[in-house]
Parts: C-alpha cells; sequence; structure tokens
C-alpha cells in the first residue's frame, strides 16, 4: 500500500472515535465531514471552506485539486442560496461534482 498521510484537526475525539481530518493515499485524497461555526448558513460555509482549505494545503493541495463535493443542509429552502454562493465563489471554476 502507498505511504499514508494524514491531516489531525487537533480535536480530542479524533483519538476515542478513530478518524481525522483527512487522508491520502497515493494520489487520492478524501477529507472528512465537515460542520462550521457561525450565525448564518453562509458564515458557516465559509468555515467549513477554511478548514479544508487548511487540510488540502497541509497534503500540498488546494480547492483547485477538489473533484467531488457532497452537502448536507438541513433547511433547503432557506439556506441554498447562500450554501451555493459560497460553493460557486470557491469552486466555480473548478466545477467538481456535487
Amino acid at each position: 500500500m502507498a505511504d499514508r498521510q494524514r491531516v489531525q484537526s487537533g480535536a480530542p475525539w479524533e483519538a476515542q472515535v478513530g478518524y481525522c481530518r483527512a487522508v491520502r493515499v497515493g494520489a487520492h485524497v478524501h477529507v472528512a465531514g465537515t460542520t462550521g461555526k457561525g450565525d448564518t448558513a453562509e458564515a458557516q460555509t465559509r468555515a467549513i471552506f477554511s478548514t479544508i482549505e487548511g487540510a488540502l494545503a497541509e497534503l500540498g493541495l488546494s480547492l483547485a485539486d477538489v473533484v467531488r463535493t457532497r452537502m448536507y443542509v438541513v433547511d433547503i429552502d432557506s439556506d441554498w442560496e447562500a450554501i451555493g454562493r459560497v460553493h460557486g465563489e470557491k469552486l466555480g471554476s473548478v466545477r467538481p461534482a456535487a
């Protein structure tokens, strides 16, 4: 198996539960589900992208390397525009499968 690189967030439950922020094996990188703090869907989405960008940077990558995203939205009717706007701002030129 290729070398495994891990990005830890520093959260105490990573060791307890057995996960990390991101894992790279060979040419493949997987980023764990990510939440963000904030009072609005936009603020939360920006925080999420900041966390993900940091993890990718630790592995020598950027958002330009993203090929797939998944978004879980509690109130799609109220929040889709704000979330979509940030997603488009961050990944609009990359256009990953979503």
